[in-house]
């Protein structure tokens, strides 16, 4: 009984310093800026309010419009659907809106209205950076989805860059805990999908 409970204490602990570490990792990539010469900047979609951004959405399209005019790229790609069956816009229609009401031209601005998700966002992107000649592309988000962001990128053969926004939303210590708890879980649930994949292959 014992060596049961000792061999369980023992498995206890490692799970515990292999969360930790995933955790820590996570708010590590989140911490790096990456940023760099590129083809196009990404910002990832996220909430709308009708024709306004989110405060969340907000902070990753201006993030998105600083890099622009530092010269990192000529392309500003906004992804995200509609929030909603009775919405107006799409995520990205709002964000391009906002980018032209702040001088950006037209025509470096390139939107998709079909994503959904992180993983649909940046499965649209692809198609198109593929329509249009686009490589190497940094990518906008929050600072702790900044991780899953660049897992997906890889997985779906984009060259990423991470650029996360310089200050976050999630501000107080039980939103981070939160969303850092969610992005845990996600960490998992993208490597038991990775693990599925190269066995069925």
């Amino acid at each position: 009984m014992r060596r049961l409970l000792r061999a369980c204490l023992w498995l206890v602990l490692l799970l515990a310093l292999w969360l930790l570490g995933v955790a820590a990792w996570i708010v590590h990539v989140g911490s790096r800026d990456e940023a760099g010469p590129a083809d196009a900047i990404v910002v990832l979609g996220a909430a709308a309010y009708d024709a306004q951004p989110s405060p969340v959405f907000e902070a990753r399209i201006d993030h998105g419009l600083d890099l622009y005019r530092a010269g990192h790229a000529k392309t500003l790609i906004f992804t995200g659907g509609y929030g909603g069956a009775k919405a107006r816009f799409s995520e990205s229609q709002v964000a391009r809106r906002y980018a032209l009401r702040r001088d950006i031209p037209a025509s470096a601005i390139l939107i998709e209205s079909r994503s959904r998700t992180t993983l649909e966002n940046l499965v649209e992107t692809r198609r198109l950076l593929q329509d249009h000649g686009l490589q190497r592309v940094i990518i906008v988000s929050d600072p702790l989805h900044m991780a899953r962001a660049l897992r997906a990128s890889k997985r779906l053969g984009i060259d990423a860059l991470g650029s996360p926004t310089p200050s976050t939303r999630f501000r107080t210590f039980r939103t981070q805990r939160e969303f850092l708890l969610r992005e845990v879980y996600f960490f998992h649930r993208d490597l038991w999908d990775a693990v599925q994949h190269r066995i069925s292959r």
